[in-house]
């Protein structure tokens, strides 16, 4: 089954907004490694809700950010978040990331949390280094290696139960989760050089079986219970996830783990 390029833009801003802070953590690490001037036009790839789009203009006294998302719920949300703050200083555009309108436009690219849901990275690594000027950089990060590994064998199980094969068996993961050698070709084969790509483990624990069912239905499985013909099977999804994660130790462990990717433009 192939996915359709407009599958699953759509996100629940609000939620995501107020669940994200595991990845605003992560995302804070990738901007702590950013020696920046201060000045700089840069390009926020996956932007979200904008929470890490402010971190980084609060970087940029005499700067600007483009922040970019596929989904306009996002953009929407990351517009009202950033505006009363940092006025034109962050210019919000929905677009795709496979399909960027920028020519050597950029000095940095910053990315968290949403390159893994896009299949092709190696059209997504060349539309980047396109957007790039001469020696800009890229920092990201994003979902890889063995990311979530325990939660998706769960699901590959639930897929072929007979409640929800009917919708899921067939369906095929929706992310890309690169290893760190993997991803280093792909920037490599875009051009890119001083490629630097390492996994690192960011295991998280949700605060009980509450924020743990809003999480994953939020973050995780949401094109998964796209396919899910009506409100109960849905919730009985995300529950029978739950049930499983509440007998780990600890429990309502996620295990994730980052791909960290750090290359530049020559």
């Amino acid at each position: 089954m192939t996915l359709p390029a407009n599958f699953a833009r759509e996100w629940n801003s609000s939620e995501y907004h107020r669940l994200s802070q595991p990845q605003v953590s992560w995302g804070k690490k990738v901007l702590s490694r950013l020696h920046l001037r201060g000045d700089e036009l840069l390009l926020d790839a996956g932007c979200g809700t904008g929470r890490l789009t402010a971190e980084l203009l609060l970087a940029l006294p005499n700067g600007h950010v483009v922040a970019l998302d596929v989904s306009q719920n996002m953009s929407r949300s990351a517009r009202e978040y950033l505006q009363p703050q940092f006025g034109t200083g962050a210019q919000v555009v929905t677009a795709d990331l496979l399909d960027l309108p920028f020519v050597c436009a950029f000095d940095g690219i910053v990315s968290t949390a949403a390159f893994h849901w896009i299949l092709d990275h190696d059209r997504l690594f060349r539309g980047l280094y396109q957007a790039l000027r001469p020696e800009g950089w890229l920092q990201a990060q994003c979902g890889g290696g063995a990311n979530l590994a325990r939660l998706r064998g769960r699901m590959t199980v639930l897929a072929l139960s007979p409640e929800y094969a009917p919708f899921l068996a067939n369906f095929p993961e929706p992310w890309l989760y690169q290893d760190a050698e993997a991803a280093a070709d792909t920037l490599q084969r875009a051009g890119f050089v001083e490629v630097q790509t390492g996994l690192e483990a960011a295991p998280t624990v949700m605060d009980g079986r509450r924020h743990y069912t809003e999480f994953v239905k939020t973050v995780i499985v949401r094109t998964h219970l796209e396919r899910l013909p009506n409100t109960d099977l849905r919730d009985q999804y995300v529950s029978d996830l739950a049930d499983q994660a509440a007998n780990d130790d600890p429990a309502f462990l996620l295990d994730y783990w980052r791909l960290n990717l750090d290359a530049r433009k020559a």
